[in-house]
């Protein structure tokens, strides 16, 4: 692997490619009552629905139109989450591929009343799929990497995606094998 993307995967013939900066952002979102699980902590599945937000705004920003929820891995939890904590969603295109991308996402926590930093609260990789007004996928942008975290994250996205082919393939490959030998699921 290279340090950087190959000029090949970054442009396509069709849509011009898109720096990592074009379509960053950062979505912030204080802690109620309401967001609260039985342990009186932020529930995990509020920070979740932060992340796939805020990733899925990078997502259509990036593509320049509709993108959905493909997959989440890795989600992690490092901390948690209180009442009163300002929670800040960070996210980016790591890759692109035809048409899906996979879009890294930090989430920090900070509490509303002090000045002290946020500190890193979880983090996540969403794989989104472009796709046009008949839900069919559409092509996207490659994204261009510009500094050296974004090509680090672009290469480490990499892996991930190879991965998560494999991890398919085995699956099927193991649940065909399973029907050949009488097997039902």
């Amino acid at each position: 692997m290279t340090d950087q993307a190959p000029a090949a995967a970054m442009e396509s013939p069709d849509i011009p490619g898109k720096p990592t900066s074009a379509s960053r952002t950062t979505l912030s979102h204080i802690m109620t009552h309401n967001d609260t699980n039985l342990l009186g902590t932020v529930h995990g599945g509020v920070i979740m629905k932060l992340v796939d937000d805020a990733a899925g705004a990078v997502a259509g920003r990036h593509s320049g139109g509709p993108a959905v929820t493909a997959s989440m891995d890795e989600m992690a939890f490092l901390e948690p989450v209180r009442v009163g904590d300002l929670v800040h969603v960070k996210a980016q295109v790591n890759w692109t591929g035809r048409t899906s991308m996979e879009v890294g996402v930090r989430v920090l926590a900070e509490r509303w009343n002090e000045s002290a930093p946020a500190t890193q609260v979880g983090s996540a990789y969403l794989v989104f799929a472009a796709v046009d007004a008949d839900g069919k996928p559409r092509r996207v942008p490659q994204v261009m990497p510009e500094t050296e975290r974004d090509r680090r994250r672009y290469q480490e996205a990499q892996i991930r995606r190879a991965h998560r082919l494999a991890r398919r393939r085995a699956i099927v490959e193991l649940r065909e094998k399973r029907v050949a030998e009488g097997f039902e699921d």
